[in-house]
């Protein structure tokens, strides 16, 4: 469960890439059914994104906070 937590851009190009060899060497699936992957695909897109970008504002927060504390034992 870390791994996923740590990693999920990852996973999800591992998953995307997966499904698009899939639709490509499978002619017979039905149109629908592809269609309804792609958009559970984009829907899933969005939330990796967003976990991505919240660990970006977490890890600039912490450089901040580590960037004020280095100012303080300067001026002193």
């Amino acid at each position: 469960m870390q791994f996923i937590k740590t990693h999920p851009a990852r996973i999800y190009a591992v998953a995307v890439a997966a499904l698009a060899l899939v639709a490509h060497f499978v002619p017979s699936l039905p149109s629908a059914l592809v269609l309804g992957l792609v958009a559970a695909v984009l829907g899933t897109g969005e939330a990796v994104q967003r976990t991505e970008d919240g660990k970006t504002l977490a890890a600039g927060e912490t450089d901040e906070h580590q960037d004020q504390g280095a100012g303080d034992e300067l001026s002193a």
